[in-house]
């Protein structure tokens, strides 16, 4: 099968898993993509030369992407040919636009009254919070509603009958709607300018390399580099949607977009359907790990953390890698015990013939890393390469984007991001709720003490309340809210262990020493030589907490402690990202499923053993330095993190190379502990290492003979 007669992965992945309208007549169809086309004009005009007010951006953005649900998402999937129905959205379109007109012209006299709400702003402000409930409700399900409903009846109401750490004496239903709508704390805060800047920008950029032929160069490049490897098609979908997920930045599109092509490739050179579907849904979504989009997550950290995106995208980039090289190393196992070798040879794709009809593809991604690194805003960088999309398009006379390619580049831009940008500025009202209550400090106090002092059993309870949030939230969502929630015990505990270290060794430096001055003056020259951890514990749980910030900027310095805070936001991140591979509720899984035809709870189990690099890595950036490390560190832990990985592979699986028996099967399991166990003498890592290679070898022999 050649290269041209696959199913294309440029498919535009639009809204077409939802109950839509597409067929309810050419008018509304031609309202829908140029109110699309406008829509990306607009947010191209409001993210490079505009200056308008962000509270009035915002609402024009959650407007504008409303009204494209309202008309493309019925309220009810059996209304999808009502005309009723559709008048009543009409009704809704109409609603969204003098919410706008409203904000616009009457925001200045509500602080003329002294912020007191007349009978028109109690109608405006709680039809915009209902509205905002029933679009996330068509896009996303009822969960995030009830999630949103529980934090506002939590302000005024039920907050007040608690009692304990999460008593709240309450506000008035005035207050409350005053910040959820007029204010830019609620749903037009910084999760919407998060959204209508960067993940806008980003998502159409990925729809214009999408409409220029880029998916089906990733893909042919893809199977280019890896069909001759063992198990290639395997490797075809690791390399082909980590490729599309750096730009697409949705798991689920990733899947779909590129599953269409892998999942049967893999099944034709041998591989057991599940196997292949799970394979796609794990290799997609590493997608939002890596760099340069990562979903909306990484524009989301840097605006909590501080930290310029280049940065989180770097330190992103070694976690990302290993993560794929995990679920490669399942692909290579399994393509072992099921004696697939390599792809038939009518597959084959050469390289230097995908390289020469698309290598224009890479430049508008070189341009974007060009300009990222130069330091320019993400936005710009995204506008100017977009720009660079369409002229590299003209590099090669078969993808030349005209002016229609162009219109609907933007308008499929536009219809990728409806869903996520009312979703945005609905989690804004909750992230409000957890800011003016806070009940974010709380919740992380509650997890210092449920794991009393421990960061795994800390890293353990996210992981399960990430599962627990992501049966109903997007990722995006679910990392918001628990990096609210958690990350500041994640980051105290992280820094803690640093300190505590430092303190053990001796290594304290003497600025923070002379904190420990105002606690226990006789400790300053056991400080020097060092002391027992547990008497390091002891001194550092007599700081005050006042202090301890100024302690740890002083002791770990401004751009490790800034490091620390990336690694804890980056740990929430990772784990977010399982509710996608992990039953009962696992998207990814289920799109790969129903492409490959496989009961889809089984289909969640097998993606979800797959994706155990979600897990392990977030461990080694809790306890090594992987993020923010110094270039020789990373190299070393980076080294034996591949093979201590491949080796646990091989234990769980009870196959390397070749079937192990138990007792190689245990050696394998105590070889992974030795290589990722953090802080052991490098030469038990290398002996790690080399009962590995023993077993490989020897497993390679045997396998040879059987063969």
């Amino acid at each position: 099968m050649t290269a041209s007669s696959q199913p294309s992965a440029s498919k535009d992945i639009n809204l077409d898993d939802f109950e839509t309208r597409y067929r309810s007549g050419p008018w509304l169809n031609r309202f829908v993509f140029t109110l699309s086309v406008l829509l990306a004009l607009a947010h191209i005009y409001i993210n490079t030369i505009a200056t308008l007010p962000e509270l009035w951006v915002s609402a024009f953005h959650f407007a504008g992407f409303g009204m494209l649900c309202a008309l493309l998402i019925p309220a009810s999937p059996q209304w999808r040919e009502s005309k009723i129905a559709l008048f009543c959205d009409g009704i809704l379109v109409f609603a969204l636009i003098g919410m706008v007109l409203y904000i616009v012209f009457f925001e200045d006299a509500l602080y003329a009254r002294g912020v007191t709400f007349n009978n028109a702003d109690w109608i405006v402000s709680s039809v915009a919070v209902l509205m905002s409930l029933e679009l996330i409700r068509r896009t996303s399900g009822w969960f995030i509603p009830f999630l949103i409903i529980v934090a506002l009846t939590y302000v005024v109401l039920w907050g007040s009958w608690l009692g304990g750490m999460f008593n709240f004496p309450g506000l008035s239903l005035e207050t409350l709607l005053y910040r959820s709508f007029f204010s830019t704390d609620g749903m037009f805060g910084s999760i919407s300018r998060i959204s209508w800047s960067f993940v806008f920008m980003f998502i159409l950029f990925g729809a214009f390399l999408v409409k220029s032929g880029a998916g089906d160069f990733i893909i042919d490049l893809s199977r280019s580099l890896a069909s001759k490897m063992i198990g290639g098609p395997g490797f075809v979908a690791v390399l082909g949607s980590g490729l599309m997920g750096s730009v697409s930045g949705s798991s689920v599109a990733n899947t779909v977009s590129t599953g269409v092509i892998t999942i049967p490739l893999m099944r034709k050179a041998g591989f057991p359907a599940r196997f292949a579907a799970g394979v796609e849904a794990a290799a997609s979504t590493g997608g939002q790990l890596m760099p340069p989009v990562m979903g909306a997550g990484a524009f989301i950290m840097a605006s909590y953390t501080q930290v310029p995106y280049v940065t989180i995208i770097s330190v992103a980039a070694i976690p990302a890698l290993l993560y794929f090289l995990s679920v490669g190393f399942f692909v290579r196992v399994e393509a072992k015990r099921s004696k697939v070798i390599a792809t038939e040879s009518d597959d084959a794709v050469n390289m230097s013939q995908v390289l020469k009809d698309g290598w224009h593809h890479i430049v508008p991604l070189g341009v974007l890393v060009a300009l990222l690194v130069q330091g320019f805003t993400p936005t710009y960088a995204a506008g100017i390469s977009i720009l660079a999309v369409v002229a590299a398009s003209f590099l090669s006379p078969r993808h030349r984007m005209g002016p229609i390619a162009i219109l609907d580049a933007m308008a499929q831009g536009a219809k990728n991001m409806s869903t996520t940008a009312v979703l945005l500025v609905g989690i804004g009202l909750v992230v409000n709720v957890i800011s003016t209550t806070g009940v974010g400090n709380t919740f992380s106090l509650l997890i210092t003490n449920w794991a009393n002092g421990s960061l795994l059993l800390t890293i353990i309870l996210v992981a399960i309340a990430s599962l627990i949030l992501g049966m109903g939230l997007p990722v995006t969502a679910a990392y918001i809210v628990l990096g609210t929630l958690s990350a500041p015990a994640l980051f105290n505990l992280i820094a803690e262990s640093q300190l505590l270290e430092m303190m053990s060794s001796g290594n304290l430096p003497e600025a923070a020493s002379a904190v420990f001055m105002l606690v226990d003056p006789s400790t300053i020259a056991a400080l020097a030589q060092g002391m027992p951890m547990e008497q390091a514990q002891a001194l550092l749980a007599q700081v005050p907490n006042d202090f301890k910030s100024m302690l740890m900027d002083q002791a770990l310095g401004a751009q490790s402690v800034a490091m620390i805070l990336v690694t804890a936001h980056m740990i929430i991140f990772w784990l977010s990202q399982d509710s996608n591979v992990t039953p009962p509720v696992c998207l990814t899984a289920f799109a790969a499923a129903a492409i490959a035809k496989t009961p889809p709870m089984l289909t969640g189990m097998t993606a979800w053993k797959l994706a155990k690099g979600l897990y392990i890595v977030p461990l080694l950036m809790a306890y090594t330095p992987l993020i923010g490390g110094d270039p020789d560190t990373l190299l070393r832990l980076s080294f034996f993190a591949i093979f201590g990985m491949y080796a646990l592979v091989g234990a769980m699986e009870g196959y390397l190379e070749d079937k192990l028996s138990l007792l190689p099967r245990i050696i394998a399991l105590v070889a992974s502990i030795m290589m990722l166990w953090p802080d052991l003498a490098i030469w038990i890592q290398l002996i790690g290492l080399g009962l590995f290679l023993a077993l490989f070898v020897m497993g390679n022999k045997s396998y040879k003979k059987t063969t």
